[in-house]
């Protein structure tokens, strides 16, 4: 689940202070309140342009991804001690970075010195040829294009 917008707070914060104000000028309009409230969740998504499902959110971030053709690159090597700020800060003085996450062992929570950085296809050879084989935090980056994850099957699943 996604968290709402600003704009959807603001105006959902509107509707509250409306609801208030009715409450004191309209004496028992508990019903009047109630619907107010609850035709506000729904007004709310819709003035602001979110989109109210799951379903539409992934249509919506599938559109914004094809107006900007996003790549993924692997970044080997990466310091323990480094956090997903200071790889994106990294990242941005190459091109337009759209997402940064950093792999960590699913027992133990330790990261685990690689991750996967998100970035417009136009930026993707120049962070390769500038950030791959540079030192970072004292380590050798190893920066290259991620290759496709291969489907995990059920046979994949029993060493788990």
């Amino acid at each position: 689940m996604k968290s709402p917008t600003l704009q959807t707070v603001i105006i959902a914060v509107a509707f509250a202070i409306i609801a208030y104000i009715v409450t004191f000028a309209v004496p028992a309009s508990s019903i009047l309140i109630a619907s107010l409230v609850f035709v506000s969740a729904f007004l709310a998504p819709l003035l602001t342009g979110s989109p109210s499902t799951n379903t539409a959110s992934s249509t919506s971030s599938n559109t914004i991804a094809s107006d900007e053709d996003v790549r993924t690159l692997y970044v080997g090597n990466l310091p323990y001690r480094a956090n997903e700020t200071s790889v994106r800060e990294l990242f941005s003085e190459h091109g337009s970075v759209h997402s940064v996450r950093l792999m960590k062992d699913k027992h133990t929570g330790k990261r685990r010195g690689f991750g996967f950085v998100e970035m417009a296809s136009d930026d993707l050879d120049k962070a390769i040829s500038a950030l791959n084989d540079t030192e970072f935090q004292q380590r050798t980056l190893k920066v290259r294009e991620a290759k496709e994850r291969p489907e995990r099957t059920e046979d994949n699943n029993q060493d788990d």
